[in-house]
This record gives C-alpha cells, structure tokens and sequence, in this order.
C-alpha cells in the first residue's frame, strides 16, 4: 500500500472513539463536498475514517479538509469490501458504521443506532431518504433473482413489502438485508462474522454479509426514528459496460453461494426459516 496519510483532531487522539464511520470513495469528491461538508464539526467520541481507491478528483485531499480522522491512500481500486475491511481493520470504536459518501449522517443519531445494534444485537441502519425527503427502500426481502429483475424493470408496486421494505412507522423493522449504503453493527458483531467478504468487489457484498448475520444468530434491522438522506446514484443505471461487468461477476458468485435464490419465495423460506419468520411473520 501506498503511505497512510492521516489527520487527527485533538479530542479523538485523546480520547478513544465510540464510534467508527470508514467511507470508501472512488472519484467520490462531488458526493463528499454535498453530504459531508459538516463545517469540520464531526462530534467528540466519533472519528471519521476514509478509506480512498486511487481517486484522481482529489477525493482524499477533501476529505481531510472535511475532518476525516484518518485518510487511507491505496494504490489502486480494490473494491468496496477490501477497502471497508482495511477501514475496520485501523478504525477504534466499539460501534462501527459502514457509511457511503453520498449519505448525510445525522451525528445526533448515532446513539439511538447503537442502542438498537447492542439491545437486539444485531446489523442495523438508519431508515434512508431520497432527497425530497420520501423513503428509501434500504431494507430488503429475499433476494430472488426474479424480483430483482421486477425491481430493474420498474416492477416497484409489486414488489412492495415483499422485496421492498421500509420502515415506515415508529417502529424498527426487521429485514432480510440492507442496502450498503448504511451499515452499522457493535465490533464484537463484526469480527463474529469476519466482516466483509473481499470475494465481492462491488455489489452482492451486502446481501452477503446481512445473510451471514443471520444465519450467524444476528438479526438484520432497519430503525424507523433514525431517518438520513441517501443520494443513491447507482453506476449501472448508466450505459457503461464496466460497473454491469462487476455486477454480474458478483451476481454469478453470489447465486453459486445461495442457489436458493434463484427459484421461489417458498424454497427460500424453508432454507431461511427464521429470516422468514421474523421479516414476513410466516414459518
């Protein structure tokens, strides 16, 4: 790897942090400057950790100036799991959120995350908006390669409270997976599942981990009173051939892994009894 590079403020290097926040970013510099540009004012117990793949917009350099804690360098793109492993890897709190950069965290928030992630034990994120304020669906249903053909193809009514959760009331819900986006789980959590898996470059990397959260004894939960906006600007809605080659080298090895996902919603169900129990209330 190329030099860490690293700013610290002086509260967190006296102090040790509570909470982690690692960002990966690639050519990530206009999303950071709308979602992160918080005046420098990152709380005090809370460091804010950057993990960069080889931009060439100066990524890392405004990170720094945005208060990151910790600027990570590499040398080339290694996709979105390696580089959210090396950010845990160097990051200190015992509360760890995986956090894209085009999400606005709302500091005040993190407390109610963690109180939910430790009382349920568990993966959590916070309820994610689109800009204009309506809800994201960033809690999912089984990921049946059928409904997510449905999904790219506008199938979205459909596909409501089925593959497309929300948490719309006051209520936490539990979900079969979360978007990236936003991830967040207690350390002890994370190291039970080794965190992310480094076989994923880029996409099926949360699917995976939400699976293996639970097939670990760890529910998956999306929390209603913690409400962020996300910008959600996903590379393969472009016609370029490289993000939909990453895609579907990631699909391939993650319907290898789960093959059940590739038939109907009651094979998934028998092979995942208490995902279904406990997202659709059904055994």
């Amino acid at each position: 790897m190329r030099a860490v590079s690293g700013i610290v403020n002086n509260a967190s290097s006296q102090v040790t942090p509570w909470c982690s926040l690692i960002t990966v970013t690639y050519n990530s510099r206009d999303a950071l400057q709308e979602f992160w540009d918080h005046d420098g004012a990152i709380p005090d117990g809370v460091e804010w950790i950057v993990v960069d793949n080889c931009s060439s917009d100066g990524s890392a350099d405004l990170a720094r100036e945005l208060g990151a804690t910790l600027v990570i360098e590499q040398t080339s793109n290694v996709g979105f799991s390696s580089s959210n492993n090396r950010g845990f890897e160097s990051s200190r709190g015992e509360f760890v959120g995986f956090v894209n950069p085009d999400v606005r965290v709302v500091f005040s928030e993190l407390s109610d995350l963690q109180s939910v992630a430790v009382t349920e034990n568990g993966i959590v994120s916070p309820q994610l908006l689109n800009a204009d304020g309506s809800l994201q669906p960033n809690g999912r249903g089984f990921p049946l390669l059928a409904d997510k053909v449905r999904n790219r193809l506008g199938g979205e009514q459909e596909l409501r409270n089925r593959y497309l959760l929300y948490s719309e009331s006051a209520k936490s819900r539990k979900v079969c997976w979360l978007m990236g986006a936003s991830i967040f789980a207690t350390r002890v959590v994370l190291n039970e599942l080794n965190a992310w898996d480094p076989h994923f470059f880029l996409y099926y990397e949360d699917k995976d981990i939400c699976l293996r959260s639970w097939r670990a004894g760890f529910p998956v939960i999306l929390v209603s009173t913690s409400r962020w906006t996300h910008g959600w600007a996903r590379e393969t809605k472009a016609a370029r051939a490289l993000p939909w080659k990453r895609e579907i080298a990631s699909m391939l090895k993650f319907y290898w892994r789960y093959p059940e996902f590739l038939f109907n919603k009651r094979l998934a169900a028998r092979t995942h009894r208490r995902i279904n129990l406990e997202v659709f209330g059904s055994a």
